[in-house]
């Protein structure tokens, strides 16, 4: 069957699902594999749950008519959000980096949803199986869409922009994050740098924080560029206060002077003037841009306070890498409290650089005063220290509930293998 053929029948069934727990009734199942799983063996289970056709890529069940065979699932399944995505004129704005992009594509969502129909990525889908997944939910109603590229090799971006064919990007900045797969911070920036290349060769257009100087030099030959910055841009902003949530202000408009947020750590300063930037360039009014920032509460463990009992707790245990985790423990050291305690877990895919890196936190951990330091999992017990230490969550969480603390701020962080957030699950 043609790739213009399935569509036809994605229209009169355009919901698709790949795991037969979350069938609905006349979805489309696409039966992935990987190394742990095989989707074809659950195809005529999905059909029977009600999914109205199963595309496989092994023999199945050749006199089923609902069962339709390609080369691979996976590749008709970016083929197909390829040609989904061929039917719409609309903005799609495509957005990586190595911090902050789940936030900032949520920062960016809100604003333009205030103002327009748009659809983005839900929850972690950014990869290459997620990306096509939420083109694939892009209904002809849209008029944006914001798409979140994760990526840790290079390559990845790159084949990701063929199908979503973005016509702006974000790249939040280009940090130490999976630095065995990208081989080193250039790496990073050249995987990174592979959404720009798209746009550059599509005369597309970036939204780009003036601040990092890096970015200057990898958008060379993008002629279509809205700067955003603490000092230069179309906006600039700057931090007002930082506790216990963020406050920024934006110096060079007059109508929307400051905009307090429900996010902690000043960190998020780009994000934020980003958002407002994309708000700007899309005619989304100050009004609606502030509203729409002020009410984003953030989720999924990404730089949420909790208030538990007479204790804060700022969880940020959603991804951990070098730069991040440096970021987080320098704002968290400003934060004026008597009493600060560190439960950090381990920073994965770093190959090489891996213990020095995780012996620079220590290094960085050592020049403050805290209550107690709790270190979880990764090269944290590969070397000297003087702090508390346990293989996982687990034993750190029954540690932590022996803990009695009091007026306490705490910080929970950590990547996302190492499940710090059930450090608080009672």
């Amino acid at each position: 069957m043609t790739i213009e053929a399935l569509y036809q029948v994605f229209l009169h069934h355009p919901s698709v699902q790949t795991d037969t727990r979350k069938l609905k009734q006349d979805d489309l199942f696409f039966a992935l594999k990987g190394p742990n799983f095989n989707g074809n063996q659950f195809a005529l289970k999905a059909l029977d749950a009600g999914a109205a056709y199963a595309i496989v890529d092994e023999d199945v069940d050749s006199s089923n008519e609902r069962i339709i065979k390609t080369n691979s699932v996976l590749e008709t399944l970016q083929q197909l959000a390829k040609h989904h995505r061929e039917q719409f004129n609309i903005p799609f704005i495509a957005i990586t980096g190595s911090n902050g992009k789940t936030t900032t594509k949520e920062l960016v969502h809100t604003v333009l949803s205030s103002r327009y129909k748009t659809y983005t990525t839900e929850g972690n889908l950014n990869n290459h199986i997620g990306v096509p997944l939420t083109l694939l939910r892009i209904k002809k109603d849209a008029e944006m869409a914001v798409i979140e590229m994760g990526a840790n090799h290079q390559k990845e971006i790159a084949s990701y922009c063929v199908y979503a064919q973005p016509t702006h990007g974000i790249i939040t900045n280009c940090g130490k994050a999976h630095l065995e797969g990208f081989g080193g911070v250039e790496g990073v920036k050249k995987g990174k740098g592979e959404l720009y290349d798209f746009i550059r060769d599509h005369n597309g257009a970036i939204f780009a924080f003036d601040d990092y100087d890096y970015l200057h030099s990898m958008s060379k030959g993008i002629n279509n560029i809205v700067w955003y910055g603490t000092k230069n841009g179309a906006v600039t902003g700057n931090v007002l206060q930082s506790e216990p949530f963020l406050t920024v202000t934006i110096s060079n408009d007059e109508n929307l002077k400051t905009i307090n947020t429900q996010l902690v750590g000043e960190y998020n300063l780009p994000n934020i003037l980003c958002a407002v930037a994309v708000g700007k360039r899309f005619h989304v009014s100050d009004e609606k841009i502030k509203t729409a920032i002020e009410s984003y509460v953030p989720s999924n463990s990404r730089s949420q306070l909790i208030e538990k009992d007479s204790n804060k707790i700022i969880l940020d245990a959603y991804n951990a890498n070098p730069t991040s985790m440096k970021a987080a423990i320098e704002n968290f050291a400003k934060i004026h409290a008597e009493n600060k305690v560190l439960l950090l877990g381990g920073m994965m895919e770093l190959g090489k650089e891996s213990i020095a890196e995780h012996e620079s936190i220590v290094n960085l951990i050592d020049q403050y005063n805290w209550k107690d330091v709790v270190l979880v999992g990764g090269d944290f017990n590969k070397f000297e220290h003087g702090y508390i230490y346990f293989e996982n969550s687990k034993e750190a969480a029954d540690w932590f509930h022996q803990q009695f603390y009091e007026n306490t701020y705490i910080l929970v962080k950590g990547s996302r293998s190492m499940q710090m957030e059930k450090l608080l699950e009672d």
